[in-house]
């Protein structure tokens, strides 16, 4: 089964800012196109940058605007784990992309290792190569197989676990089972970190959205420390490079989950991060903690520290 973004809408988008997005027209130029196993795969180029689609879907891609220069902005919330552990030495990434934050987990980590790469569809490394810019070093091994069915066989232990997957339509809902948490813990180090993308809508306290309750229960009946990154900077990018709009329209946003057994506490290095030309404490500030009685609650946006 699928789980599928759009079904997950609780309010509707204010009209005239849907008009201004129904509008707009990309050049979008063609190149490269095939049809895979898994996917039908496309790279385009338009006065926004430059973006890897699956069917209609941007799956990854290089934003190019005034406004913001880098990764589709949500993949940012992924170079936060420095922030609990810079002494991170094996990751393990499910779900490839353009292979951009695999380079930046290089300049960010100096202990890294390794970093496996395991993604399903043949074709996306050449590609990340060819129209991306990836740059495949030692550290970097690449594993043709899908995810779960790695996660089975697996006898590594990883300090960091990064899972990043959609199909054309939606999530796989093999990536919402107690059997996938269960595979990520015996892949994880003691203090190892989870990280994974998901999506909800941006109403999480809403009482119509139990999709999103249904998952922080589960993960929360699966590791000791659970926190959640609302794609509130990621939203405002991405709406502002593309259709000039400052604020979320639609009503669904990435919900980036963060998982250990060990507790994760964030410190304020940032310095690294002008090298990968993320402006950190804007994603950092996203994040919702649990209090004493594990309700999920808002932290003041000017703190990006928490106790």
């Amino acid at each position: 089964m699928i789980i599928i973004p759009e079904y997950l809408t609780i309010h509707e988008p204010d009209e005239k800012l849907l008009d201004i997005i129904n509008a707009k027209v990309f050049n979008d130029r063609l190149l490269y196109y095939k049809r895979s196993d898994f996917h039908t795969i496309s790279v385009v180029e338009n006065e926004i940058g430059r973006f890897l689609h699956y069917k209609d879907t941007y799956q990854a891609g290089f934003i190019d605007t005034p406004v913001y220069k880098g990764n589709l902005p949500y993949i940012n919330y992924f170079t936060l784990p420095y922030l609990i552990n810079p002494k991170v030495k094996n990751i393990l990434l499910i779900g490839f992309g353009t292979g951009k934050i695999v380079n930046d987990w290089e300049k960010l980590f100096e202990n890294l290792k390794s970093v496996d790469v395991v993604d399903i569809e043949e074709n996306i490394l050449e590609i990340a190569q060819s129209y991306f810019g990836f740059k495949k070093t030692d550290k970097v091994n690449f594993i043709l197989q899908d995810g779960i069915v790695y996660l089975r066989k697996n006898k590594k232990k990883y300090d960091l676990i990064v899972v990043d997957v959609a199909s054309d339509d939606g999530i796989d809902e093999r990536f919402l089972s107690e059997e996938y948490l269960n595979l990520i813990k015996k892949s994880l180090t003691k203090k190892g970190i989870f990280v994974s993308n998901l999506c909800s809508s941006a109403d999480f306290e809403h009482e119509d959205n139990t999709f999103f309750r249904s998952v922080m229960d589960l993960y929360k009946s699966c590791f000791k420390d659970v926190c959640v990154f609302k794609g509130n900077e990621s939203d405002r990018v991405y709406y502002k490079a593309f259709f000039g709009i400052d604020k979320r329209v639609i009503d669904i946003t990435n919900v980036i989950i963060f998982s250990s057994d060990a507790e994760m506490r964030f410190n304020t290095d940032y310095a690294k991060y002008d090298e990968i030309g993320i402006e950190v404490k804007a994603y950092l500030n996203d994040m919702q903690q649990r209090d004493s009685t594990a309700k999920i609650i808002f932290l003041n946006p000017k703190r990006v520290s928490p106790d």
